[in-house]
């Protein structure tokens, strides 16, 4: 995550995750241009989502990806667009052009889970422990 984006840790969002939140990996990077580029040399390939393609999401292989969502105003900076192996789109009908940046991310990681599962390749969760006393989880979620 950018530093620019929404507090992951704000006490509504923990709430809202029901606590998934503590099994979920996450990075806050100063610069995410570069930070992605560090990825990339390690050989994972960035997928961001963009109006501007004709590509549908279902077209890629989501093996060694990082998926890359932007806010609903803006979408993915074009820094990052830039940068990015796969510029994906969510098809839809009708005139509805885009969704929402909570929908539009849901949908990408059920079709990941899918490709997943019907490779058999399961998961390999990387998950981080945090320490948290009763009092401070209770403030914080309740």
């Amino acid at each position: 995550m950018s530093k620019d984006t929404a507090d992951a840790f704000n006490p509504k969002v923990v709430r809202s995750t029901m606590g998934a939140i503590f099994r979920v990996k996450i990075i806050e990077c100063e610069d995410l241009k570069q930070t992605l580029k560090e990825v990339q040399k390690h050989n994972f390939k960035l997928v961001v989502t963009s109006l501007q393609t004709s590509k549908s999401f279902y077209d890629v292989d989501y093996s060694k990806k990082v998926i890359i969502i932007g806010n609903e105003a803006n979408g993915v900076e074009k820094q990052i667009q830039d940068i990015a192996d796969y510029k994906v789109k969510i098809p839809m009908l009708g005139k509805t052009e885009s969704l929402n940046a909570a929908v539009s991310t849901g949908i990408m990681l059920y079709e990941y889970v899918r490709q997943k599962i019907a490779t058999g390749s399961g998961f390999k969760w990387q998950l981080f422990k945090i320490k948290i006393d009763k009092s401070t989880l209770r403030k914080v979620c309740f």
